[in-house]
């Protein structure tokens, strides 16, 4: 459990669930932000993960790239996942003692498909697999969901939509720190002393660390970054992976499996000179990982004297030694160390944004995204 200052809130109680890019299934959260004597707190009552069942992972993954009858099939997946929200809402519930009516409201990322905003047409689109309706069916609540289209719409990445959150959470008067998230990507929020804030995304985090080690091994992940520390990094392969005009752009930009997935690794991989062992790919996957965050941070906000980091990554040891290493001066923490499990952060953060749509709250800063204006987040499916 943890309790934390946070800006303004109602007093009620919320759910938050989140997909990653990393497709490691959906993490709930059961949140209460009810009002104290200064403001109000944040508390988290319960928390559950339920991994996303094989067949519905293998599906996601290849509703990535183009195929076959991709709308029927993106249908079923989407129905799917929301049984297994459903089901993720009900243990939360059960896990506090509490009914269905004592929520508010449910914040429901969905599960990220494609992310090309500014593609195409000018305007491009952002697409999550979520079925809204079937969720507050299934659950009797409201929910709010299809958070980034409303941003994208208005001209912006429609990613990080995590940023608003960090600051209400992590920012410290009088000092820069920035909080860096490790999912399927890295995405980083820079918050300035002075109140200022910047965030975006880095690259690509565990989707490509996981995606090697499930397919050299046979593991979901690479447990703690083991195999990745004992391997040995290859200068040539970081360089590739370095040289793409993402690495280049200015913020506000975001990225996902579109841009970075294995087929992307392959091809670099085959065009180096000599064949590497498998063990120090992900050693440089893990280097290049870090790069790119400390590559950021040394551009953006040279004055971070606190790195706190969540998502799965936290977990990757090698991975935070290796940007310990990269980040002389910079305290490496986790956000469990300023009171918010690394588990916890992203799923909070869209219960969050569903309390914010709920009051007709902006949950978007322009200077993270790009948009033309602040923008209340969501549509929502009332119970």
């Amino acid at each position: 459990m943890s309790d934390t200052a946070l800006g303004a809130a109602a007093p009620a109680l919320y759910i938050g669930l989140m997909s990653g890019t990393s497709l490691d299934g959906v993490d709930g959260v059961l949140v209460d932000f009810s009002a104290q004597s200064s403001g109000a707190a944040l508390c988290v009552l319960a928390h559950t993960h339920s991994p996303l069942p094989p067949a519905l992972r293998a599906e996601a993954l290849a509703l990535n790239r183009s195929g076959a009858d991709e709308l029927h099939r993106s249908a079923l997946a989407a129905n799917a996942l929301s049984v297994l929200e459903a089901e993720v809402v009900r243990t939360l519930l059960a896990q506090a003692d509490l009914s269905p009516a004592a929520v508010r409201a449910i914040g429901a990322h969905g599960l990220t498909l494609r992310h090309q905003p500014g593609l195409h047409d000018g305007l491009g689109y952002t697409l999550q697999m979520h079925n809204g309706a079937l969720l507050a069916e299934l659950t009797g609540l409201d929910v709010v969901c299809d958070f980034r289209t409303r941003d994208v719409a208005a001209g912006g990445q429609g990613a990080p939509l995590v940023c608003a959150f960090h600051q209400a959470l992590f920012a410290q008067p009088g000092a820069d720190v920035a909080v860096l998230n490790l999912g399927g990507q890295s995405n980083v929020t820079l918050l300035r002393s002075g109140g200022g804030i910047l965030g975006f995304d880095c690259g690509p985090a565990n989707a490509l660390l996981d995606g090697w080690c499930e397919r050299h091994l046979g593991h979901a992940f690479d447990d703690a970054g083991r195999w990745a520390a004992g391997g040995q990094a290859d200068a040539a392969l970081l360089g590739a992976l370095l040289n793409e005009p993402f690495f280049t752009r200015r913020p506000p930009k975001s990225t996902g499996r579109d841009d970075f997935n294995l087929a992307w690794l392959d091809a670099k991989l085959a065009a180096l000179p000599a064949s590497l062992a498998p063990q120090d790919v992900q050693a440089t996957l893990s280097a290049f990982v870090a790069r790119t965050v400390a590559d950021a941070l040394r551009l953006d906000a040279p004055a971070t004297r606190e790195l706190l980091v969540a998502g799965g990554g936290a977990f990757n040891l090698d991975l935070l030694q290796r940007l310990r290493a990269l980040l002389p001066g910079v305290a490496v923490l986790t956000t469990g160390d300023r009171g918010l499990d690394v588990s916890h952060v992203e799923a909070t953060a869209f219960a969050w944004l569903a309390q914010a749509h709920v009051q007709r709250l902006a949950g978007n800063r322009v200077e993270v995204t790009g948009a033309r204006g602040p923008r209340v987040l969501g549509a929502l499916y009332p119970a």
